[in-house]
């Protein structure tokens, strides 16, 4: 019998990732990170008659904080 690890990452234990937005700078909820207004759209998830390119349309973006 051999130890296969095949299979989806939920079935191998590993969290699910996550798809980042090109104004996010980390996954939600890492260490040193927080939510902030998209300032593409000033938080309304949107820029003429579409989505926010930036935010993903949510009007809120993952950015570093404190002062590392």
């Amino acid at each position: 019998m051999t130890d296969d690890k095949r299979g989806t990452p939920a079935e191998q234990g590993e969290p699910p990732t996550v798809a980042l937005n090109p104004g996010d700078v980390a996954e939600p909820g890492t260490t040193g990170t927080g939510e902030d207004v998209c300032r593409e759209c000033h938080g309304t998830g949107r820029i003429a008659s579409g989505p926010c390119p930036n935010c993903g349309g949510t009007g809120k973006v993952i950015k570093a904080i404190g002062g590392a």
